[in-house]
């Protein structure tokens, strides 16, 4: 397993919060980052911000974990690198 940096990281959690989140729309229906906020308790600003490669967001265990409920997902999903991902148009 490579060595990440946390910048490194919050951007592959990032990046997998998107994924799932929009897997989930393809999936079981309409999950926008205001819904998810909701459901997991945050501000939208933080799904967003977490979204974004631009920023990188710090975030909670137990956040990670109420996201991964809300997406219906096991949590280490949030950890894996976008090459081991599946593909969505």
């Amino acid at each position: 397993m490579k060595d990440l940096n946390s910048e490194e990281l919050f951007k592959i959690i990032g990046s997998n919060v998107k994924y799932y989140r929009k897997l989930y729309n393809l999936d079981k229906g309409k999950m926008t980052q205001e819904n998810l906020a909701e459901l997991v308790d945050v501000s939208t600003a933080l799904i967003g911000n977490l979204e974004s490669e631009k920023i990188s967001q710090g975030i909670s265990v137990i956040t990670l974990w109420k996201i991964s409920k809300a997406l219906e997902i096991p949590i280490e999903k949030l950890f894996e690198f976008p090459s081991q991902r599946r593909k969505i148009s």
